[in-house]
């Protein structure tokens, strides 16, 4: 759905499962820091509003967005996580520089998805220029952080389920 027809902060609170146990990772890209920066935020804010504990959530750093996809199987492979929430904010120029780089990191959480059969979700901005990610990154279409992180925790709530033979 596109951003101009939703509020990526709005969802329905009471069907956002308890977030207590739940251990999540966080990869954010440095690059465009003022705009992952705040989707980090965004990130961390909605999921200890859901229970989550702050010594369960496992941010870490990379320079690109390119390097998402590897930071995110390296904090899969490593953290103990249920869930990778990758963040970044890729702005576009006036090369295809743009289209390499969505095109690399879209294919890439895709594979670790399949990969490691865990919830990697995909955070990542990709707009036309920087009003645009403001705009998204807390501004006048809310939050993808805040999307990302309840986007985790319905998926780590499914996956759960499934495992468990619980109806849904």
């Amino acid at each position: 759905m596109a951003t101009n027809l939703k509020n990526l902060s709005d969802y329905n609170t009471n069907e956002m499962p308890d977030a207590q146990d739940f251990k999540l990772g966080i990869v954010v890209a440095e690059w465009n820091k003022e705009i992952t920066g705040a989707l980090c935020d965004g990130a961390c804010k909605t999921l200890l509003k859901h229970g989550a504990k702050e010594e369960n959530i496992n941010i870490s750093y990379v320079p690109g967005t390119f390097e998402l996809t590897l930071g995110a199987q390296l904090m899969a492979e490593n953290a103990a996580v249920d869930a990778v929430i990758v963040l970044g904010c890729v702005i576009q120029g006036e090369t295809r520089h743009f289209d390499f780089i969505c095109q690399g990191i879209t294919q890439g959480i895709t594979v670790l998805n399949m990969k490691y059969n865990m919830p990697f979700i995909f955070g990542v901005l990709t707009t036309n220029n920087q009003q645009q990610a403001l705009d998204r990154a807390g501004g006048k279409h809310g939050n993808k952080g805040d999307e990302a992180a309840f986007t985790a925790l319905k998926m780590i709530d499914l996956q759960r389920k499934m495992k468990n033979g619980i109806p849904l």
